[in-house]
């Protein structure tokens, strides 16, 4: 009976742990080649600007790929958005200023790549 308690115990804190730990929304860009520097830099910042609109937004960086390993497939770009929860996403995903940055980024995009995780 302790044995089964204790496991009852280690199983609610691992579903407390995923119930708080934070949502990852991670988005990765190539850029068609004919999408000029100054077009790039303008969703740069309209990214930027869009992790500010939707309030449901808790975190949010991103940069340009350094690697040397040369293993990006063309990928040039990644953003990193946080939200409390799924929930967050679900709000962020349809919200107007998100799709008025995807009408702006859709004609200049090559190929995008989306992976959703909860942190550990």
């Amino acid at each position: 009976m302790k044995h089964l308690f204790s496991l009852l115990t280690l199983l609610m804190l691992a579903v407390t742990a995923a119930a708080e730990a934070p949502y990852r929304h991670v988005v990765f860009f190539k850029f068609k080649d004919s999408a000029s520097t100054e077009q790039v830099q303008a969703i740069e910042q309209d990214f930027v600007a869009l992790a500010r609109k939707v309030e449901t937004v808790k975190g949010f960086e991103w940069g340009t790929n350094v690697s040397p390993e040369g293993l990006n497939d063309g990928f040039t770009h990644c953003f990193l958005v946080t939200f409390a929860d799924k929930a967050g996403l679900e709000v962020y995903l349809p919200h107007p200023a998100h799709g008025e940055f995807v009408s702006k980024l859709k004609p200049l995009l090559d190929k995008v790549c989306v992976v959703d995780y909860v942190a550990r």
